[in-house]
């Protein structure tokens, strides 16, 4: 069995859930200072991306971490561009932990406009989806925002993220979907309907073969993203946190049997650089625990 295929299956049937681990330079700052390293501890961008790099590492490397209850992790860019213990991340999680690679390729979004937030354009993205895939790169993931339940918003955004999707997976990756609706949205409930729609209007239009996975944000309505995930061209679907505390967002996940987390700040709550490595262990391991069981 290829190496892809392994993953493939782990990704698409496997216990357990996606860690996000993909913090980009615009929620980098607040991701540090969560952990305690504040903004005199580092000085421009170099650096900066220095200390979420020893944060990511520390997770990745905690025996906490692992292929028991971990399927996958997001990286960002400059994570894949590094090492871990002298190996390429990418290598290191696949090899090391037993966990798929993936990547997150969007370059950030663009201002409100019908409700929406669109991500913005990736005239690079061939070049970043080639170098994925040299580095072992499994698939990919890219954000955008619904404010609002616009229709010609929802569609907007819809309609972006599976024509960025098909592009990713014509170079082999499996892209991970996710149009994120925000958790304060107080039209999240009818936001969420329409977007459902128009994402099985795409997903039926997809080319056969396709493969694609979705990151939604947790539903209010418990179960109504289930027809997505039995969706033939539907890997997986996978929840974002959105804000929620990790026991808000287990708890809701948990309605949800069709979906699994795929969690960043939630997985990161409670973690300090200062730690001693026993008492991080042993909150890392708390998270990646409640995580899991909510993923079952």
């Amino acid at each position: 069995m290829s190496i892809q295929q392994e993953q493939f299956d782990r990704i698409s049937k496997g216990a357990g859930f996606i860690a996000a681990l993909d913090q980009s330079g615009g929620s980098t700052p607040k991701a540090l200072r969560l952990y305690g390293v504040m903004e005199d501890a580092y000085s421009g961008d170099d650096e900066m991306f220095g200390e979420i790099h020893k944060m990511r590492t520390r997770i990745i490397t905690s025996p906490s971490f692992g292929s028991d209850k971990i399927l996958g992790a997001i990286l960002f860019e400059k994570t894949m561009d590094g090492e871990i213990e002298g190996t390429p991340t990418a290598q290191y999680l696949w090899e090391k932990c037993g966990v798929v690679p993936f990547l997150k390729v969007d370059k950030g979004l663009e201002a409100d406009a019908d409700g929406v937030q669109l991500m913005k354009p990736m005239p690079e993205l061939d070049a970043l989806l080639a170098r994925a895939n040299e580095k072992g790169i499994f698939g990919t993931k890219m954000r955008s925002v619904v404010k609002e339940a616009n229709a010609a918003g929802i569609k907007a955004i819809v309609a972006q993220q599976f024509e960025v999707g098909k592009q990713i997976a014509a170079a082999g990756l499996v892209p991970i979907i996710e149009p994120e609706v925000d958790i304060n949205s107080a039209t999240k409930s009818e936001a969420e309907a329409m977007l459902k729609a128009e994402i099985l209007e795409q997903l039926n239009a997809l080319p056969e073969g396709t493969d694609v996975a979705l990151k939604l944000t947790i539903p209010t309505e418990a179960g109504i993203y289930d027809d997505l995930a039995d969706h033939p061209a539907v890997v997986r679907v996978v929840a974002l946190s959105g804000g929620y505390t990790t026991d808000d967002a287990c708890e809701r996940l948990s309605k949800n049997g069709k979906m699994i987390a795929s969690f960043s700040r939630a997985l990161t709550e409670g973690l300090n650089v200062s730690m001693t490595d026993s008492d991080y262990n042993a909150a890392l391991g708390s998270n990646i625990d409640k995580i899991y069981q909510a993923s079952l």
